[in-house]
């Protein structure tokens, strides 16, 4: 795990046409909000360690704590069906202190949100959070990767041109109703 800022430069050809191509709507797009509520669900009452949501193609990937070496990926119109929140049982971390507090998840996920959608060619394809160690991922557009920890992504947000999280701006997703 990466103790600073790590950026990985992926391939060539994707960062060279860059500005020829654009972000072209998704399943998840139109369900960002609906999208995000479920992450957040999941990565505080169903067990769910880290969540990695893929919004260029639309699929959740999830690690869960009572089976950790087996990821699930649940895809488009499966995660947006009502009551795909019921299928799974209500668990904690067994005892687990989560380096990731709740109203943080919130505020990650109003930046993922804001770096999906703010530009048409320089896009967060696909995002991550694992909650027990703090690690984020995203993958952009232009095929660069970060890893960064959590408390030094809040810490950045201001670079990002994203929320303030010493009392600038308020996240839109403060409080989560899951329900919504």
């Amino acid at each position: 795990m990466p103790q600073k800022w790590l950026q990985v430069k992926g391939d060539p050809s994707v960062r060279e046409f860059l500005f020829q191509q654009s972000r072209r709507q998704s399943l998840f797009d139109e369900n960002l909000d609906k999208v995000h509520r479920l992450m957040y669900a999941l990565l505080t009452s169903k067990g769910a360690f880290q969540v990695k949501a893929h919004y260029s193609s639309s699929q959740l990937t999830c690690w869960f704590y009572d089976d950790p070496f087996n990821y699930k990926v649940y895809v488009k119109e499966e995660v947006l069906t009502p009551g795909f929140l019921d299928g799974f049982p209500s668990l904690s971390y067994e005892g687990r202190q989560p380096s990731v507090e709740q109203h943080q998840i919130n505020m990650a996920l109003d930046e993922f949100k804001r770096l999906r959608l703010s530009d048409a060619q320089i896009y967060l394809r696909s995002a991550s959070m694992n909650r027990l160690n703090g690690m984020i991922g995203m993958n952009f557009s232009c095929d660069g990767t970060h890893y960064i920890q959590h408390d030094e992504f809040f810490q950045r947000l201001r670079e990002f041109g994203g929320v303030d999280p010493t009392g600038g701006q308020e996240c839109s997703a403060e409080i989560i109703d899951i329900n919504a």
